[in-house]
């Protein structure tokens, strides 16, 4: 599938900047910028963009708009294996949009969508890349490709890797429905399976282990007492000593 990159040295937020082609009637895009100002994940957290990372959105309007939650599935897939095929690194991920190194955060994944009038989808990908150091608030739980390996990366030709593994999923599985090889990959390079957990959602907090994914792509979750409970989203914590 063909599509055009759209490259910033600045912006507010790639995410933003999409959702202004959505509006021009755009779609197959990627938004690239050097730096974010307010760069944001999930819930509406904060990103620390600076000029040293990979911060990138595509649009798409998608024909299946009941499945969006796989795109975000196919973006950490495709994170994955472009790492490993460029900085030969195995990295795993974490339930439901984060790539990581030994629990480290590498990637965010942020999927956001309107399907009233201009029906569109926009992942967001933020990638450390050739940060040497992170600020106190996150050093404990950020890392970069350059710190784990040493090397500085181009860019440029990692951004390209990501996109074009994206869009491979997306035409041939995504838009074909093939939507348990979609899981099927995903499972593969996770590695929230099979953990123990501490979930953290808008109503409770509670620990367990992880045990499977449901067909909408939200976690399963053993509890003690052997109930199994649906996670659709939160923040997952692996008890990595447990």
């Amino acid at each position: 599938m063909a599509y055009e990159i759209y490259q910033f040295k600045k912006l507010t937020s790639t995410q933003d900047k999409a959702k202004e082609f959505a509006k021009k009637g755009l779609s197959n895009i990627v938004v690239v910028s050097g730096t974010q100002t307010k760069g944001r994940g999930r819930f509406k957290r904060k990103w620390h963009s600076s000029k040293n990372g990979l911060w990138m959105s595509i649009l798409l309007k998608p024909k299946n708009t009941e499945n969006m939650q796989y795109l975000t599935f196919i973006a950490a897939i495709a994170v994955v294996k472009s790492i490993k095929k460029i900085a030969n690194l195995k990295t795993s991920i974490k339930w439901p949009n984060d790539v990581h190194f030994n629990g480290k955060k590498l990637c965010g994944i942020l999927t956001e969508g309107d399907f009233g009038k201009e029906n569109f989808a926009v992942i967001g990908i933020g990638l450390n890349v050739n940060q040497k150091k992170f600020s106190k608030e996150i050093s404990d739980t950020a890392t970069s490709l350059r710190m784990i390996d040493g090397r500085k990366f181009d860019k440029k030709i990692l951004m390209k890797k990501i996109v074009d593994e994206f869009f491979y999923l997306y035409v041939h599985y995504y838009n074909e429905g093939k939507l348990r090889e979609i899981i099927k990959l995903w499972k593969s390079r996770c590695d929230t399976i099979g953990k123990n957990v501490h979930v953290i959602s808008k109503t409770n907090e509670l620990i367990g282990k992880a045990v499977g994914i449901e067909h909408d792509c939200s976690l399963l979750v053993k509890l003690k007492n052997g109930r199994v409970i649906k996670i659709i989203e939160g923040d997952i914590n692996v008890m990595w000593d447990l």
